[in-house]
């Protein structure tokens, strides 16, 4: 079964670090269920979207606003994750959005120096209140492009941000003399490892230059007391059902539905987030 709400201790490191890694967060069934679900999923895979990475290679993902009616849906809203981010941000929190980011054998590009509240912000969001969650899909290592983070570099505040190919990326400076001071964590993950991070916490990925796929989902949530103060292409305040974890088996492979509701997926014109901010 899914692990469980995370402990004091937890919460603790998140709060210093900027992020907490807990490994085993999804059992060796789920982590399988979900594996075959997204690697099988000819909807997901027809939603997915590029990405120029600035280096040469391209990014692929596909995102959604809404949690849905499928196995994806039921690990975002699974008491154990939303759980842990109660935890995390003081209070009840709601579905931001999802995505799967789709690093393929030999293909797969990178992100950029960022940090997620760079361009959220600008959504019309006041306060940091905000996290994610990032779930290998596959074994994330150096070779295959796995997430890196700057320990503690939540505590810096916002970092202003500029377009550098198709991504927002973090003013390099600023980047540059943060790693002079805070330590760089290659996290290493298996299938099922889950890291929650803050939405401040600057982070990045190599490209994929390997033969193994690194694939990984990543639900973010907003708290509910810091509803946007206007629209955007991401949800206000959406009261969140919670799901017992055994839903997550229950669901089994259960996948997008060809016909599945448009207003769920974010396209990539519709993602304006990085789009608004000023090329570099």
């Amino acid at each position: 079964m899914t692990q469980g709400i995370i402990g004091d201790e937890a919460v603790s490191a998140f709060n210093q670090d900027g992020y907490v890694l807990i490994r085993g967060m999804l059992d060796a069934e789920e982590t399988s269920l979900l594996a075959r679900a997204a690697h099988a999923d000819r909807v997901l895979d027809e939603h997915a979207f590029g990405r120029d990475d600035g280096e040469g290679g391209t990014v692929r993902l596909a995102l959604w606003n809404h949690p849905t009616e499928t196995i994806y849906g039921m690990i975002a809203r699974c008491q154990s994750i939303v759980g842990s981010m109660e935890k995390l941000l003081g209070g009840e929190v709601y579905h931001y959005h999802s995505k799967m980011i789709m690093k393929d054998a030999r293909v797969g590009g990178a992100w950029t120096w960022h940090q997620d509240y760079g361009y959220w912000y600008q959504n019309g969001i006041l306060y940091p209140l905000m996290a994610s969650v990032f779930i290998a899909v596959d074994r994330a290592t150096r070779e295959n492009g796995c997430l890196q983070l700057v320990r503690g570099s939540q505590h810096l505040g916002r970092i202003d941000h500029v377009l550098s190919g198709e991504q927002a990326g973090a003013d390099r400076e600023h980047v540059n003399r943060a790693l002079e001071r805070l330590e760089l964590v290659h996290v290493e993950m298996e299938p099922g490892d889950a890291v929650y991070f803050h939405c401040n916490t600057l982070h990045r990925s190599d490209q994929n230059r390997s033969q193994h796929p690194r694939w990984s989902m990543i639900c973010s949530y907003n708290a509910a007391r810091n509803d946007p103060y206007k629209e955007s292409h991401h949800p206000r305040y959406t009261p969140l059902v919670k799901v017992p974890d055994s839903s997550i088996r229950e669901y089994g492979q259960r996948r997008f539905a060809a016909n599945e509701d448009t207003g769920v997926w974010l396209a990539e014109e519709r993602d304006r987030s990085a789009k608004s901010l000023t090329p570099r």
